[in-house]
């Protein structure tokens, strides 16, 4: 019969092991996602401003910007963009689009890159489901990408 491995050593190693476990699961839960990505893959543009969008989630909040506007507006807030900016936003799995002006800062929902008023959220069809994959395009003509510009700020 061989001899049995000293109990506490064997309790030491285990406890070590855990402790490792633990530490590098607690590294990972600290990163933040990543919110803005790429454009969605496919052929190259051939100018800047189709070059020029954000890609993330999009949710919507309860009331519009504190009463400041009407539950009709189509408005939305966003983390960097200069208040006043308009932006196409397409729901990603519809294909359906709305624009919006952004009045407010947020979203304060973790993940997400835009909150819009009740009435965009129901024009894109994502009343329901609360939350949407988007994609955000700046409205006119732009010599600077905004979302470039937000991201460097």
């Amino acid at each position: 019969m061989a001899p049995s491995a000293n109990p506490g050593a064997m309790r030491a190693m285990r406890a070590a092991t855990w402790s490792l476990l633990l530490l590098a699961l607690a590294g990972c839960a600290g990163q933040q996602p990543q919110q803005a990505s790429a454009p969605e893959p496919g052929p190259a543009p051939n100018n800047d401003a189709a070059s020029c969008t954000q890609v993330g989630m999009a949710s919507w909040y309860r009331g519009s910007s504190r009463g400041r506007t009407s539950p009709r507006d189509l408005v939305a807030a966003h983390r960097s963009l200069p208040l006043g900016t308009s932006v196409q936003v397409t729901a990603l799995e519809t294909g359906q689009s709305v624009v919006v002006r952004i009045n407010d800062r947020g979203p304060f929902g973790r993940g997400r890159i835009i909150d819009l008023s009740r009435n965009a959220a129901d024009q894109l069809g994502i009343l329901q489901d609360g939350v949407a994959r988007v994609r955000l395009e700046p409205v006119g003509g732009v010599e600077v990408c905004p979302f470039q510009q937000a991201r460097s700020d």
